[in-house]
C-alpha cells in the first residue's frame, strides 16, 4: 500500500473518486470533439463508434496510467477529417476547443451543485464522500481544461493555435509534430517541468478555482 501510495499522483484513499472522475472527463471531453465535427459536417467520429457517452470507446490505458501516477494523461483522440468541414479553420477550431470547453463547464456545475446545496442548508447532511467527489470532479476537470489548451501538440491548444496560423506557417508547424508526444513527455517526466509546465498549473488552476469560487458564491450566498 505504501508503495502504491508513492507511485500514484493521488493517494488509493481518493482513488476511486478519481478513477469516476476521469472516467466522466474523458468521456465528455472526447464526445464533446465527436459531436462538434458530427454538427460541422465530419462524421468520421460517428462512423468509428465515438459519438457515444460509452467510457470504453474513449478511454486510453497508457493515457490513464499516466495521469494516475504523474497527474497528466489524455484519452484516445477522436478522429477528425479536415475536408468535410465547409470552413476548416474555424470548424478545427470550434472543435479543438469544444473538448477542453466541457471539461469547464462539468467543473461550473460542480461548482453550481455545491453552491445550491450550501445555500439550502443541504451541506450539512453531506457525507465526506459525496463532499470529496465533488471536490475532485472540480479540480480534475479544470486541470485538464487548462492542461487540454497547452501549445504542444498532440494537444487541442497546439491544434487551436495550427488553425489561426497562415497556411504557409501551419505547414511548417505540421513538419515537428511528430516530436511533440516526445517534448511533452520530456516535460512531463523530467525536472525541466518544474520550470515549464508545473508554474502554470500552480498559477492557473487556482486562479480559475477562486474566480468561479467568487461567482457562484455571490449568485447563491
Amino acid at each position: 500500500m505504501d508503495f502504491l501510495n508513492s507511485i500514484l499522483a493521488f493517494n488509493l484513499t481518493d482513488l476511486p473518486y478519481v478513477i469516476i472522475v476521469l472516467l466522466i472527463a474523458f468521456t465528455v471531453h472526447e464526445f464533446a470533439h465527436a459531436y462538434v465535427a458530427y454538427r460541422f459536417g465530419d462524421p468520421t467520429a460517428k462512423n468509428q463508434g465515438r459519438l457515444t457517452l460509452n467510457p470504453k470507446e474513449h478511454l486510453d490505458p497508457v493515457g490513464t496510467l499516466l495521469l494516475l501516477i504523474f497527474g497528466f494523461g489524455w484519452a484516445r483522440p477522436v478522429p477528425v477529417n479536415r475536408y468535410n468541414f465547409k470552413n476548416p479553420r474555424l470548424a478545427g477550431i470550434l472543435v479543438s476547443f469544444a473538448g477542453p470547453l466541457s471539461n469547464l463547464l462539468i467543473a461550473i456545475v460542480g461548482y453550481i451543485i455545491f453552491f445550491l446545496m450550501l445555500s439550502s442548508g443541504a451541506a450539512g447532511s453531506w457525507t465526506e464522500y459525496v463532499f470529496t467527489f465533488i471536490n475532485f470532479l472540480v479540480y480534475i476537470n479544470i486541470l485538464l481544461f487548462v492542461f487540454n489548451l497547452l501549445p504542444i501538440p498532440p494537444l487541442d491548444g497546439y491544434r487551436i493555435i495550427e488553425d489561426l496560423m497562415p497556411v504557409g506557417i501551419r505547414a511548417q508547424m505540421t513538419q515537428y509534430e511528430q516530436y511533440g508526444m516526445l517534448i511533452f513527455l520530456i516535460l512531463v517526466l523530467t525536472p525541466l517541468g518544474d520550470y515549464t509546465i508545473d508554474p502554470i498549473f500552480r498559477t492557473l488552476i487556482p486562479g480559475i478555482q477562486d474566480f468561479l469560487s467568487h461567482i457562484f458564491y455571490s449568485l447563491f450566498m
